[in-house]
């Protein structure tokens, strides 16, 4: 792991972020990919198989991106709904490959069945920066609410919000990586005048289930399934991953909505948000994408059965 600053590099140690400061951080953000090339154009290959939606605009001058969904082709009104995302947080990059991965490989799997909503990459502007903000300096997965800071957050509920009720399962594609502790997390705390306190990473897949709605069985039936491809973390020295208590194998809760975050957008029964490790000596980045899809798969699978 990198060596951790004392002090991020924008503003001053106490005090919160105004504009000049978050101008400075945005000027510091650099494009290192190319959305257009590793996720446009991915989808446009995708279109035999999936219907196509721009369900939006970025606009981020002088950059501006579309957003893009993809919904099943034997999209039929009487059937439940899952909504597959990656990319809330751009940086996360197996979350964005995973879900793309899925919809190459396995859209037949759930014809007739499902009806399939994927949104491979929520955060377009922090996917080419690899950063987990947006270009104001907002973490999109703390914005799931009424009147939403972030552009992407309000997007996708706008797209999501006429099937509201409809929704069987939500699992929502992520990272934690070595860079949340040597970057993001210092940053947080810059932006926002406090102290950093220094955490850890877990080594290895866990989830997030949602503390107000909990489906342990539904959390293990994918821990099972990934443990196949990847290892899961195990809890620290006090029982607990990121702060939280590890309340079953590989499985520690957030109050989802509550939060903000993008799993508690739907109301689905089902909800889950994967957490890959892809910095691990003992991960690949084919096996990280690899388990985003048998997360996917198995959330899927195990929500059909018991519907």
């Amino acid at each position: 792991m990198q060596q951790i600053e004392r002090f991020y590099p924008v503003g001053i140690p106490g005090q919160p972020w105004g504009e000049a400061e978050r101008a400075q951080w945005r000027a510091r953000q650099v494009p290192r990919r190319s959305y257009v090339e590793e996720v446009v154009d991915a989808v446009e290959h995708l279109r035999a198989h999936w219907d196509v939606e721009v369900y939006g605009q970025l606009d981020y001058a002088p950059d501006a991106y579309p957003l893009l969904a993809l919904h099943s082709s034997d999209w039929d009104d009487a059937r439940p709904v899952a909504l597959v995302t990656g990319g809330v947080h751009g940086y996360e990059t197996s979350g964005v490959m995973g879900a793309l991965k899925f919809a190459r490989e396995h859209v037949d799997d759930y014809a007739g069945r499902l009806n399939l909503l994927v949104v491979p990459c929520v955060s377009p502007w922090g996917y080419e920066r690899i950063q987990r903000w947006n270009a104001g300096a907002v973490d999109p997965n703390r914005a799931f609410r009424a009147h939403s800071p972030a552009m992407e957050a309000a997007a996708l509920m706008h797209l999501v919000a006429p099937l509201a009720g409809r929704f069987l399962v939500h699992i929502d594609l992520h990272e934690t990586t070595d860079t949340d502790e040597s970057e993001f997390r210092p940053a947080l705390a810059a932006r926002d005048g406090k102290p950093f306190e220094p955490g850890g990473i877990p080594d290895g897949f866990y989830l997030v289930d949602d503390s107000e709605n909990r489906q342990p069985a539904f959390q293990q039936a994918i821990i099972a399934a990934v443990e196949r491809v990847t290892h899961i973390a195990p809890a620290d020295a006090e029982g607990k991953m990121i702060g939280s208590p590890v309340v079953a194998h590989g499985v520690i809760e957030y109050p989802l909505k509550a939060l903000g975050l993008c799993a508690g957008l739907t109301g689905a029964r089902y909800t889950t948000t994967t957490e890959v490790y892809p910095d691990s000596p003992s991960a690949t980045p084919e096996q990280c994408n690899e388990a985003q899809v048998v997360a996917v798969r198995a959330a899927l699978d195990y929500a059909l059965a018991h519907a």
